[in-house]
């Protein structure tokens, strides 16, 4: 190895030494996905939207997509994630996909807060659950 090429090779080292340890520190630090889902997400609070399933009935036909924070009981199941919810102002359909539930069990006599949007069809009014929350 000539003189040029020893001094190139002692100047390069050291660049390369500090650069790996730039690198090594400033790599990002991940939680366990396992906590990330279990932790509650978002906003926790008060939100517009209606509230009683009264005011959802009475919201008129302009009302499509406007959200919802019902709490209430389902009574029956309708079949293909349909079911019967009340809140004790009135009933109404409401539609819970399965990867909604979160793995809650619920029976009739179980107060739940469920949120989503009105679903407002030519002769039918329901709600499309987005989350499903047992109330202690």
């Amino acid at each position: 190895m000539s003189m040029s090429n020893k001094r190139f090779a002692m100047l390069l080292l050291p660049a390369v030494l500090l650069s790996t340890s730039v690198f090594a520190t400033a790599a990002p630090t991940t939680q366990p996905i396992n906590s990330i889902a279990t932790q509650q997400q978002g906003f926790s609070g008060p939100s517009a939207g209606l509230k009683t399933v009264k005011s959802v009935i009475d919201a008129g036909m302009f009302s499509d997509d406007t959200p919802v924070t019902l709490t209430g009981h389902i009574t029956s199941s309708l079949g293909d994630e349909h079911y019967q919810f009340t809140d004790g102002t009135g009933s109404i359909t409401v539609e819970i996909d399965h990867d909604k539930w979160f793995g809650a069990q619920v029976t009739p006599q179980t107060k739940i807060t469920i949120q989503g949007e009105i679903d407002k069809e030519f002769n039918h009014t329901a709600i499309d659950v987005n989350h499903v929350r047992i109330v202690g």
